[in-house]
């Protein structure tokens, strides 16, 4: 035994309490999940994990994840209890403006929360991509007698997170790759908003996941801290990763709602709650009572916590004297510090009326950075020939060689999304997803997450209009650009030739607390000739100015992005040609646009040049911010058709001619 049944107890109802407190006095939340998942949280928070609440950030900590993040309350009770800097005044302020207690966990702002849960499966998914960042970084940097890296990753999973896909896509892959540092413990309560699982959840989990080449066990009483304890020994002495099932009763101590759907999402009542109080002999006043005993039992974890950061500092001290090349790299990835001059290995291309798709200088440039970027790693879902994002001349992760830096995500769009937002979270790596444009639906609640957390993912969508050609309207993306615009903090690029794209994984690189999407083409584009077109460097900003064609001031500026670049460069020929003078402006990205100061903004489109319009290959949602009331858009606002990509794009009017056309009746 590790402390006294009654002191067990008194800390397992102090978690239980204090998260029912706190729903209560909020009138929100969910209290079943803390309520009956309180002694699996005890069992990991007290006997295995590894972390420093003095420093959430120890990079060799264990993580944990509250995958079920409607049960929040028991993450940010942990919280407190150990020590992190949230104070109880935090957890009676929960779920109000303001509070860094919100309903779901946020990473970023609240001390100690890992990942961004409450879209179920997302930390599931999550946990794979930090036991995957786990086994690349120790494979890389761990050498005999010097074990640096070294950790588990942790998780509490619900009945809802084994429903959903992205689970069961990233758990797949987890079991192919051996990923023995994961240890999930199920929160195996039956029960879900809408009643019991058995309406809907009948199949054999544990069948299920041994399937999928996982260690199963089983518990089959929740309030066993003991064989709970027992099943984390045995499943860390395992090389594959692990489910532990665990039947608990949701909402545990509520007399008429635990174990039924009433205790999962509201708030029990002040007279429910009393008699939860009574029948587990706790006090009913004051709200949030915090027992002496409890306090000091789980404040201990400042002192481990603290040991275990000085023993691993010893380890590193050590490390630097054997291994100092080593560790002087280590530490630089941990603290995400790139290289010095490691743009400097980018090549400019030159102008080629013929080009290149921007799919093949992304892939051209990837292979330039990997060397002097090795922290860069990534995979494509079942398309890294097509997306060109393979690094060449370096293994794939694998069992045996988990020092590989690319990844063979599989048809799993989704689950590779979230497992390359759990290796963002882990640090020590930059990573990347990519598939086909039009498949970016899939994985939209992981960009979004990346988003909301600040990750530093980085997304590679090719193929990404109607240039896609025979593939047809199933292949071809029209909605989907608009859709990536929409997401707040998102930077969307669509370049318009091989420099442009040179600058786009410049930005995707610096940009280590804000998630990129790189929007390029299957078909070639013309790589510009910038002694004749401002230099690429400019998409920095967002849009500029590529040239002003004709003499005087321009009677009309065109606007386009990546593939529609070159139609206004030669409509705008045309044009100037007649006589009129035009400004072509490549916008290649909104968000990094709408950044920029007034007078930029306005020096690229001045306020009294109100004819403008604005040529993309998607539809047109969006565009008449740029446009104004004056200007139009030459858009798709339909489906597109199989066939060669010139026809289609002739077919649907993205034509020079029908550019030209369009301008001259805006001038007429």
């Amino acid at each position: 035994m590790h402390e006294t049944q009654e002191l067990q107890n008194l800390a397992i109802n102090t978690l239980r309490f204090l998260s029912a407190d706190a729903v209560q006095q909020a009138n929100s939340g969910h209290p079943g999940l803390p309520m009956g998942a309180a002694p699996l949280a005890y069992t990991i928070w007290t006997r295995h994990l590894r972390h420093n609440p003095s420093n959430p950030n120890w990079p060799d900590r264990d993580r944990f994840i509250l995958s079920g993040g409607h049960g929040s309350l028991l993450l940010y009770s942990l919280l407190f209890l150990t020590g992190y800097d949230l104070p109880l005044d935090e957890l009676k302020n929960f779920r109000q403006w303001g509070s860094r207690t919100p309903g779901h966990p946020e990473y970023g702002l609240t001390p100690g929360v890992e990942t961004t849960t409450g879209p179920l499966g997302q930390g599931f998914a999550n946990g794979v991509g930090m036991a995957i960042a786990e086994a690349h970084l120790a494979a890389l940097f761990n050498r005999p007698g010097h074990e640096i890296i070294n950790h588990y990753v942790y998780a509490i999973v619900t009945d809802g997170d084994l429903m959903e896909g992205v689970a069961s896509e990233a758990a797949s892959l987890a079991g192919h790759l051996r990923l023995g540092k994961l240890i999930y413990l199920y929160d195996d309560n039956r029960i879900s908003i809408e009643g019991s699982t058995e309406i809907t959840f009948t199949e054999d989990r544990a069948q299920r996941f041994e399937a999928y080449g996982w260690h199963v066990q089983r518990v089959d009483d929740g309030l066993d801290v003991e064989a709970i304890d027992r099943a984390i020994q045995v499943a860390k002495a395992d090389p594959r990763p692990s489910l532990i099932m665990v039947r608990t009763v949701i909402g545990y101590g509520l007399p008429t709602r635990a174990g039924t759907a009433k205790a999962h999402g509201e708030p029990p009542g002040d007279a429910e709650l009393d008699a939860a109080k009574d029948a587990l002999g706790w006090p009913k006043a004051p709200r949030f009572h915090l027992p002496v005993e409890s306090i000091a039992f789980y404040r201990q974890a400042l002192v481990r916590g603290t040991q275990f950061e000085a023993e691993w500092q010893h380890r590193l001290d050590a490390y630097h004297a054997a291994h100092p090349e080593l560790a002087v790299e280590l530490e630089r990835r941990l603290v995400g510090k790139l290289p010095a001059n490691w743009q400097a290995c980018l090549p400019a291309f030159p102008a080629d009326e013929k080009g290149l798709a921007t799919r093949a200088s992304s892939g051209k440039l990837l292979n330039a950075l990997a060397p002097v970027l090795p922290e860069l790693v990534g995979g494509s879902a079942d398309l890294a020939p097509s997306n060109n994002t393979w690094l060449k001349d370096i293994p794939a992760f694998s069992v045996d060689q988990p020092e590989g830096r690319n990844f063979h995500f599989g048809v799993r769009e989704h689950g590779m999304a979230a497992i390359v937002n759990g290796m963002s979270y882990h640090g020590g790596l930059i990573p990347y997803g990519a598939t086909f444009m039009v498949f970016s639906d899939y994985l939209r609640p992981a960009i979004r997450i990346s988003a909301l957390s600040h990750l530093g993912s980085i997304w590679v969508f090719t193929h990404d209009s109607i240039g896609v050609g025979e593939d047809g309207p199933t292949h071809q993306p029209v909605e989907q650009l608009a859709a990536l615009r929409a997401i707040p903090n998102l930077i969307t690029l669509r370049p318009a030739d091989a420099n442009e794209v040179a600058v786009a994984w410049q930005i995707a690189i610096e940009n280590r607390h804000r998630p990129t999407a790189l929007v390029l083409t299957r078909q070639n584009l013309p790589t510009l000739d910038r002694a004749r077109y401002a230099p690429a460097s400019n998409l920095r900003k967002g849009a500029y100015v590529l040239a002003d064609l004709g003499t005087g001031e321009p009677r009309l500026i065109l606007l386009a992005s990546g593939s529609e670049v070159g139609l206004i460069i030669q409509a705008g020929q045309r044009l100037e040609a007649r006589g009129i003078p035009v400004r072509l402006v490549s916008f290649p990205s909104w968000e990094l646009f709408a950044e920029q100061d007034r007078a930029y903004r306005d020096s690229v489109l001045p306020p009294g040049i109100t004819r403008r319009l604005a040529v993309e290959a998607g539809i047109s949602q969006g565009w008449h911010r740029w446009t104004g009331t004056q200007g139009r858009v030459l858009a798709l606002d339909r489906f597109g058709a199989s066939g060669p990509a010139a026809e289609v794009f002739k077919h649907l009017g993205f034509s020079v001619e029908h550019i030209e056309q369009i301008a001259l009746e805006m001038l007429a």
